[in-house]
């Protein structure tokens, strides 16, 4: 697996905001052996971070499908975000990661979760997710439709340290497609953003990782 800078520039280039969220994440996990992801999609970022072992949860078994064909984790398990604690012992992983995902619950299993994710990790917790409650529908039962949205302030009164990604928010639009045309100059002007600006703002960006010692 992928764990330096270089290695992580030569498989996202010219993506250089893919980029970013790799290295950002690899960076602040680095001190993490194990992983738990949860939410963890067919084609998880995860397996890119160098981790020496990690499991993989999600509710929809054709993600888990496309996860075993691609052979993103070491192991699968089939579960819902909100039953993490009846699979799971406490501090069994180093960290815990929800990429995209809280966005898809209530406010109240949204908390829930991140309550599971304290227990399970003996050192760090990560989410990512939309600036805000970003309007996204759900197809043949995929459990995608958005159900809540979170900003920057309320992760940070939850104790996160929350960096903004993906460039300034007002260039985004549903599933964070590029809203100017043609994409490659909206990509470049979110490239811009993001690191002159944004990430280190990020009440104005278009999306948040968030980053919580337990």
């Amino acid at each position: 697996m992928p764990t330096s800078s270089s290695a992580l520039f030569t498989i996202t280039f010219p993506r250089l905001l893919h980029f970013s969220y790799l290295n950002t994440m690899r960076n602040q996990l680095k001190d993490c052996r194990t992983c738990l992801d949860i939410g963890c999609g067919g084609d998880s970022p995860v397996r890119h971070l160098g981790f020496e072992y990690t499991v993989g949860v999600d509710g929809y078994e054709p993600l888990l499908e496309q996860a075993r064909a691609h052979r993103t984790h070491d192991e699968l398990v089939l579960c819902s975000a909100t039953e993490l604690d009846r699979y799971f012992s406490p501090k069994q992983f180093d960290c815990c990661v929800a990429l995209d995902l809280i966005e898809h619950l209530s406010k109240d299993d949204g908390r829930k979760l991140i309550s599971s994710m304290e227990r399970i990790a003996s050192r760090k917790i990560l989410l990512f997710t939309p600036n805000g409650f970003l309007p996204q529908q759900s197809h043949q039962g995929d459990l995608q439709e958005h159900l809540s949205g979170w900003t920057a302030d309320e992760m940070q009164a939850l104790g996160f340290t929350v960096i903004g990604m993906h460039g300034w928010k007002a260039l985004r639009g549903e599933q964070h497609q590029h809203r100017l045309k043609p994409a490659w100059l909206s990509g470049m002007l979110s490239a811009f953003s993001h690191y002159v600006y944004t990430r280190r703002h990020p009440s104005q960006a278009a999306a948040l990782l968030c980053l919580k010692s337990v």
